[in-house]
């Protein structure tokens, strides 16, 4: 093997864990196959230590760390991060197959998560309750006080290895929390390397403690664990749904899938909206659970709207993810690449017409632009996670709210219309978590609040709000002799 391949292992009590009864896989650079790291999986007696581990630190260390020191903490990993851009960057493209370009922009929105919290983590106070306002209230004073809730397990995927892995870990340690993280079997690297820079950053060792391994080996004695106060994950419904049944009464984040929809009025800036749209679309292969799948166009423009979109995603740059000019590298794998091919030819077969792309080389998938599409098939009603887009014509407004919400999910839409009015009732009408005004569905910034409905999940990230969702409230009265 060449020099660069990282052999790892879990991170214990700031320990790293390699090699004796371990299992090893490998990490493959999934556009040309390379091996890239070696890691060592987790054995029951390691999983076991971190969870205890976690538990000590937290109540021997951290939930004694005053918040101007845990901001401190956070503010300096903040630091040595962006410091690092190239290098965790470089770490994303290689075990991921982001395209360099947006591999950068993934580690600088982890920068700006870190520093989000950093400035959280000294604004946690409680609140006063108007103990007077009830009958009998006279004379006494109440306080309501927040207590982080202890061990976090976090479960993250692979598609933003970095920051969907930071907006657990920098809410759950503003918060006096401590960690136990299981990163996504092919996206190992960047958490490993993480881990090792948050120490470096001051944060006490078994705070956070990094397990390898695969998700149906140690999810459920991880997720049942009675030791772990929340379970926040990030991924598959199939799978948010069965750790919500093993979790029980545990406090939890699931952030599942979507298919988002976008609603073009006749009214709105096509220009904006396209240049939008093609980015929202293909970034990342379309490997984000808010990317632009279905786009809902006023039929008086819908030709028009389709004979320019088409036309820009034709220009986008297909290859190497490492080189400076590529948008569309691979998919996560070769299987998934086949799978999203398949859905191509099954809606072509039920009467699709692919305007653009539906070829597959290897791992990596052609930006695809389908018309003619019907409601049931796969690539418009379940979420397709690949460079594939529908483009669906609608006459008025009732119409578009309806298909946009005829959806098992509700993550985040888009909206684009210069009607201030119409804005705003789609903004009311529309089921999902969150919509955007003249701004595309995938469009994210890291301190607002993020989450579904429907089978899109349960809770809320985005820092000030993870924060929330990974402290416990405590009601303090005084009566007043």
């Amino acid at each position: 093997m060449s020099a660069k391949v990282m052999h790892v292992g879990s991170i214990i009590d700031g320990q790293e864990l390699k090699g004796g009864n371990r299992t090893t896989q490998e990490v493959r650079n999934p556009y040309n196959g390379e091996v890239v790291g070696k890691i060592d999986y987790v054995t029951d007696g390691d999983l076991d230590r971190a969870i205890a581990t976690a538990e000590r630190v937290f109540h021997e260390t951290m939930r004694h760390i005053p918040a101007y020191q845990r901001s401190a903490i956070l503010r300096k990993a903040a630091d040595l991060l962006e410091a690092r851009t190239e290098e965790f960057a470089r770490t994303l493209v290689v075990e991921a197959g982001k395209p360099i370009r947006d591999a950068r922009g993934e580690v600088s929105r982890a920068v700006q998560v870190i520093r989000f919290a950093s400035d959280e983590a000294k604004t946690l106070g409680g609140e006063l309750v108007p103990m007077d306002a009830a009958v009998g209230g006279e004379n006494r004073i109440g306080m309501v006080r927040h207590y982080p809730v202890g061990v976090v397990a976090a479960i993250t995927p692979f598609n933003f290895p970095l920051n969907l892995v930071l907006h657990k870990l920098a809410p759950a340690f503003a918060a006096g929390n401590t960690v136990v993280l299981k990163p996504a079997d092919k996206t190992p690297l960047s958490s490993i390397a993480l881990a090792r820079l948050f120490e470096e950053a001051g944060l006490p060792k078994g705070a956070l403690n990094v397990v390898l391994g695969r998700g149906s080996k140690i999810g459920e004695p991880l997720v049942t664990d009675p030791r772990v106060a929340k379970v926040s994950f990030t991924g598959s419904v199939p799978i948010g749904l069965q750790i919500r049944k093993w979790a029980g009464l545990k406090k939890m984040t699931l952030e599942l899938g979507s298919n988002s929809p976008n609603l073009i009025f006749d009214d709105a800036d096509l220009d904006t909206a396209i240049a939008g749209l093609v980015r929202g679309a293909f970034a990342f292969s379309g490997q984000a659970c808010i990317s632009v799948q279905r786009i809902y166009v006023q039929s008086s423009v819908y030709n028009d709207f389709l004979i320019k979109y088409v036309k820009q995603v034709k220009q986008l740059h297909i290859g190497d993810p490492m080189l400076e000019t590529t948008d569309i590298g691979p998919m996560i794998s070769e299987d998934e690449a086949k799978r999203a091919e398949t859905w191509v030819k099954e809606a072509e077969l039920e009467g699709a017409a692919v305007m653009t792309g539906g070829r597959r080389n290897g791992t990596v998938m052609e930006p695809t632009v389908l018309a003619n599409v019907k409601s049931n098939m796969k690539v418009v009603c379940q979420e397709v996670f690949a460079p594939i887009v529908s483009v669906i014509p609608f006459d008025t407004e009732e119409e578009a709210v309806r298909m946009a919400n005829d959806s098992d999910f509700g993550l985040q839409a888009g909206v684009f219309t210069n009607n201030i009015n119409r804005a705003l009732r789609l903004a009311d009408q529309l089921v999902t978590g969150g919509v955007w005004i003249n701004e595309i569905s995938t469009y994210r910034q890291d301190n607002h609040p993020y989450g579904g409905v429907k089978l899109s999940g349960i809770g809320k990230e985005g820092v000030k709000y993870a924060i929330q969702d990974m402290m416990e409230s405590k009601f303090i009265g005084i009566k007043i002799l």
